[in-house]
C-alpha cells in the first residue's frame, strides 16, 4: 500500500487470492464505511500496457504504478488495485484491472480476464475501457476480444446493475470524435448482437444494461498538455457521477458503503467458483451479513450503555421511577443508530434484522423490568398491609378498609407497571398484578382470620371469667335448685356475649349464616366452661360434701356455731347435714343444661338416706338388698355424655362420706353426754329408789323423834349457807376434781368465818365503830368471796365439749385464782 492520500490497495492478486484485511483497513483509512450509499466505484480495464494506470492517476491523482517505456512494455499492473479518488465528490473509487490480451498469462488463460472483467462489472459503476484510436473500425483490433468478453460475462448476471461504459480513445488522430462514435457504437451493437443470451434477454436492447459514453483523448507522449487539459475536462464529469444525470445517475442495487468489503468478497469467492452471479441474491446475502454485523454491534454497545448499566443496578435495589421511559430512550437510540447504517440494505433485510434486534434488546432488558415488577409488587403489598393495619388500629370496619386500600393499592400499582413499560414490548403486568390481588386477598383473609380469632379468643376469656367463679359459687352454695341458677347464668351470660359479639364482628360484614356459625360456636364454648367446671366441681364432690355436713351440722339455723348442751337432737341435725351433703352429691352427678327432668336426687335419697333410716327393719334391709337402684353405671333419662358421677360411684362415694363424718357425730354425741353429766347433781333414779327402799327405817326413825328433826333443820340451814357461801355448784361446774379440791381449800375459812359472825351477831353488844367496822370487813370477805365466782362465770361460757386437759386446766386456773382470794381473808382473820 503506497504512502500518499490515495491509499493505493493490491485488492486481488495476481493469483486471484482476496486481500481481505488491505481492504478493511482501506476501507478505514479513507472512511468508506461512513458513506452510506455516497460513493461511486470506477473501473478501467483494456489491453496491456495501453496506459490505463498513467491515465488513472492522471484523472482521479491516484498512485497506481506505470509502465516504464525506457525499460520496455511488460506487464505493470497485476492483479486489481483500488486506491481513493483524491478531491471527487462523492467519494469515489478507483479500481485499476491488470491488462488482457498479456504475453505474461499467454493466449490460452484468459480465465482471469474474464474473471476480473466480471468482478468490476459487479462492483463498479462506471467502466472506463482504454482503446486505441487506431483499432476503430478494423476487425481484429484489440477491443473487440475486450467487449465480447464484457458482454459474454454479462449474462451471468441474473439481474445486472446498470453500469456506464465509458470509451476513452486515446491518442486520438486528426479524425472528429463525432465521425469515430457511430462507428464505434456500430461495432459495439454487432458485438452485443453476437453474444449468445439467454432466452430472456434475447431482444433485449444493450441500453437496458449499459449506458454506453465515448470520449477521445490526445496522445500522452506527443501531446502532454493536450492530454492534461482534456483529463482536466474528463474530471470534471466524475463530480457528483452518481447524481441524477451524472455518469452513474440511473445505477441499480447499489450496496452501502459499510457492507463493501463483504459484497466484495461474497461475488469474488462466487466467480472464483465459476458459479452464476446471482445479483439480487448477492444483495440479500450482503445485506443479511451486514445488518447482522451492525445489529450485533448495537447490542454490544447496548450491553456496555452507562445509562442501562446504572439503570439496571438502579433496579436491583429497588423501584425506579420513569423507568420504561428511560430504557425506551436507551433502546431507542441503539434502534436509530441501527437505522442509520443500515438505511441503504435490502428493506425487507434490514427490516428482519432490525426486529431481531428489538427482541434480543428486549431480551437483555426482560429480566430488570420483571424485577421491577417484583419490586413494584412487593412495595404494593407491603403498602396494603401497613395501610390496612393503621385502619384496623383506627377503628375502622375490616371490610371497608380492605376494600379501600385494595382499590387504592391496585390503582398504585398500575400507575407503577405503567411507568415500568416499555414502548417497543408488549409485555404487560397483568400476571404480576393478578398474582398482587391474590397476595392482597391472602392477606386480607389471614388478617381476618387472625382479628377474628383474636376477636373470638377475647370472648371466649371474657365468658370463662363471668361463668367459672359464680359457676363454682353456685355449685358451693345450698341452693334450692342449683342448676337451674347455673342455666339461668349461663343463658344470660352467653346471651350478652353474643349479643356484644355481633357488634365486634359487624365491621367485617360477614354473611348471616358465618355469624350465626360463630355465635353457635361461642355458645358451644361457654356450655363448654360450665361442663368442665361440672366436672372439675365432681372431682372435689367428697370435699364439697364434708365441708356442706359440717357447715350444717356444726351450725344452727342462724350460722352460729353449736353448743352441746344436751337439748340438741343429734340423730335430726345428723339427717338434715346428710341430706344437704346428698343434695350436692346428686346436683354434681349429672350435667342438667338442657332441663330435662330426672330422678337423681330421689333415686340418691331412696338408696341412700332412706335406706340408712331404715336400716332397723331386717325385712327392708333384706328388700333393699334384692333390688339395688344404684348399681349402675348410667342414670336414667341422663345421657352417657352428661354423667358426671355414676350410681356406682355415688354409693362409694356415700360411704367414704359417712366414714368420714362418723367421727364428728360421735365426737357431738360425747360433748353432749359429757355436758349431762357435769350438770346432774342428782343420782340415778335406781339409786334414788335403792336410798327409798333402804333408808326407810331411818326415815321412820326421824318422824318418831323430833329432836333429830330439828338438829337435821340447823344442819340444812348451816349446810345451805356454806353452800351459798361457797358457790359449791359453780365449783364443780368444771368438773369434779377441781371443784374438790377448791371446796376443801375453803372449807375450813367459811365455816369459821361463819361461826364467828353468829356468835357475834348472838352476843348483841358491838358498838358502832365496831358495827361499822365489821361490816365493812364483811363487804370486803363478802368481794372476795364472789370476785373468783365471777372468773368462773365467765370461763364457764365455753363450750364444754373439750378434752380433760382443757378441764385441768381450767381448774388449774380457778384454783390458782382461789388461792390469791384466800391469802387475804387469812391476813384479814
Amino acid at each position: 500500500m503506497a504512502n500518499d492520500g490515495s491509499c493505493s490497495t493490491q485488492l486481488i492478486d495476481g493469483d486471484g487470492e482476496f486481500n481481505v484485511a488491505g481492504l478493511d483497513n482501506f476501507i478505514k483509512t479513507v472512511k468508506l464505511a461512513s458513506c452510506g450509499l455516497s460513493y461511486a466505484v470506477v473501473a478501467i480495464m483494456g489491453p496491456q500496457s495501453s496506459g490505463k494506470s498513467t491515465l488513472m492517476n492522471h484523472l482521479f491523482h491516484t498512485s497506481f504504478r506505470e509502465m516504464d517505456a525506457f525499460r520496455g512494455r511488460s506487464q505493470t499492473t497485476k492483479g486489481i488495485w483500488i486506491a481513493k479518488c483524491v478531491g471527487i465528490e462523492p467519494s469515489t473509487i478507483a479500481m485499476d484491472l491488470e491488462g488482457t490480451d498479456g504475453r505474461e498469462r499467454g493466449e490460452d488463460d484468459t480465465a482471469f480476464e474474464k474473471q476480473s472483467a466480471l468482478f468490476a462489472l459487479a462492483v463498479s459503476d462506471i467502466v472506463l475501457i482504454n482503446m486505441w484510436c487506431h483499432d476503430i473500425g478494423r476487425e481484429q483490433a484489440a477491443n473487440k476480444p475486450l467487449l465480447k468478453t464484457v458482454f459474454q460475462v454479462m449474462m451471468r448476471l441474473f439481474s445486472p446493475r446498470k453500469t456506464t461504459l465509458l470509451f476513452v480513445i486515446r491518442d486520438k488522430t486528426k479524425t472528429p470524435l463525432e465521425h469515430l462514435e457511430p462507428i464505434l457504437r456500430e461495432d459495439i451493437q454487432k458485438i452485443w448482437d453476437s453474444v449468445r443470451k439467454p432466452q430472456a434477454h434475447q431482444h433485449t436492447p444493450l441500453s437496458e444494461f449499459f449506458n454506453v459514453e465515448v470520449t477521445a483523448l490526445s496522445s500522452f507522449e506527443d501531446k502532454e498538455d493536450k492530454f492534461n487539459e482534456e483529463v482536466a475536462q474528463l474530471r470534471q464529469r466524475f463530480f457528483h457521477s452518481i447524481s441524477p444525470g451524472g455518469l452513474a445517475g440511473d445505477r441499480r442495487g447499489v450496496v452501502p458503503a459499510s457492507a463493501f468489503s463483504i459484497s466484495a468478497q461474497q461475488i469474488w469467492k462466487v466467480i472464483r467458483e465459476n458459479k452464476d452471479l446471482d445479483l439480487p441474491a448477492h444483495k440479500v446475502m450482503v445485506a443479511t451479513v451486514r445488518c447482522e454485523e451492525i445489529a450485533e454491534e448495537k447490542l454490544n454497545q447496548l450491553h456496555s450503555d452507562k445509562g442501562w448499566l446504572e439503570l439496571e443496578e438502579a433496579v436491583q435495589l429497588g423501584p425506579v421511577r420513569g423507568f420504561g421511559e428511560k430504557l425506551s430512550s436507551i433502546i431507542d437510540a441503539r434502534l436509530s443508530q441501527y437505522d442509520e447504517e443500515a438505511i441503504f440494505f435490502d428493506e425487507s433485510v434490514r427490516n428482519a434484522k432490525r426486529k431481531q434486534l428489538e427482541s434480543k434488546a428486549l431480551d437483555l432488558v426482560y429480566p430488570a423490568y420483571t424485577t421491577l415488577l417484583e419490586h413494584i409488587h412487593s412495595k404494593a403489598l407491603d403498602d396494603f398491609k401497613t395501610k390496612l393495619d393503621q385502619s384496623l388500629n383506627n377503628g375502622e370496619g375490616f371490610a371497608s378498609s380492605v376494600r379501600t386500600w385494595t382499590q387504592t393499592i391496585m390503582l398504585e400499582f398500575d400507575k407503577g407497571a405503567a411507568d415500568a413499560a416499555v414502548r417497543h414490548a408488549n409485555w404487560g403486568a397483568s400476571k404480576v398484578r393478578d398474582k398482587l390481588r391474590r397476595d392482597i386477598d391472602s392477606h386480607a383473609s389471614s388478617v381476618r382470620t387472625a382479628k377474628l380469632s383474636e376477636i373470638t379468643t377475647n370472648f371466649e376469656t371474657k365468658l370463662t371469667k363471668a361463668l367459672t367463679k359464680p359457676v363454682e359459687s353456685l355449685f358451693e352454695s345450698d341452693g334450692k335448685d342449683t342448676w337451674l341458677s347455673v342455666r339461668e347464668l349461663l343463658k344470660r351470660e352467653t346471651e350478652a356475649a353474643a349479643s356484644e359479639f355481633s357488634a365486634s364482628v359487624a365491621g367485617f360484614e360477614l354473611d348471616e349464616e358465618t355469624v350465626e356459625r360463630m355465635e353457635q360456636s361461642l355458645r358451644e364454648y361457654a356450655r363448654k366452661v360450665v361442663e368442665n367446671k361440672a366436672r372439675e366441681e365432681a372431682g372435689k364432690i367428697l370435699i364439697r360434701m364434708k365441708d356442706r355436713f359440717s357447715t350444717v351440722f356444726n351450725h344452727d339455723n342462724d350460722s352460729l356455731p353449736r353448743v352441746w348442751t344436751g337439748k340438741e337432737d343429734i340423730r335430726a341435725i345428723t339427717r338434715d347435714a346428710r341430706s344437704a351433703s346428698l343434695k350436692l352429691l346428686s346436683d354434681m352427678a349429672a350435667i342438667r343444661l338442657d332441663e330435662k327432668p330426672d330422678r337423681i336426687g330421689s333415686i340418691l335419697h331412696s338408696s341412700l338416706i332412706d335406706k340408712t333410716s331404715a336400716s332397723t327393719s331386717s325385712q327392708l334391709v333384706t328388700r333393699e338388698a334384692s333390688v339395688d337402684t344404684l348399681a349402675s353405671s348410667t342414670w336414667e333419662e341422663v345421657s352417657p355424655e352428661d354423667v358426671l358421677i355414676t350410681p356406682m360411684q355415688c354409693k362409694a362415694l356415700w360411704r367414704q362420706f359417712l366414714g368420714e363424718t362418723e367421727y364428728t357425730v360421735t365426737q357431738a354425741i360425747s360433748a353432749q353426754e359429757a355436758f349431762k353429766r357435769s350438770n346432774n347433781w342428782l343420782p340415778p333414779p335406781w339409786a334414788i329408789m335403792a336410798l327409798v327402799i333402804l333408808g326407810f327405817n331411818e326415815f321412820m326413825m326421824l318422824l318418831k323423834n323430833p329432836l333429830y328433826l330439828m338438829f337435821i333443820f340447823v344442819a340444812y340451814l348451816l349446810g345451805k349457807a356454806i353452800w351459798v357461801q361457797m358457790d359449791i355448784a359453780g365449783e364443780f361446774r368444771h368438773g369434779t376434781l377441781p371443784g374438790l379440791l377448791s371446796i376443801s381449800s375453803r372449807f375450813l375459812p367459811t365455816v369459821m368465818n361463819l361461826m364467828k359472825r353468829l356468835a357475834e351477831e348472838a352476843q348483841g353488844n358491838q358498838t358502832p365503830e365496831e358495827s361499822q367496822g365489821s361490816a365493812s370487813q364483811t363487804q370486803i370477805f363478802r368481794n372476795q368471796v364472789h370476785k373468783p365466782d365471777s372468773v368462773s362465770s365467765s370461763i364457764s361460757n365455753v363450750s364444754s365439749v373439750g378434752s380433760s386437759n382443757d378441764d385441768n386446766e381450767y381448774s388449774t386456773t380457778n384454783l390458782s385464782q382461789r388461792r390469791r382470794t384466800i391469802a387475804p381473808q387469812a391476813d384479814f382473820s
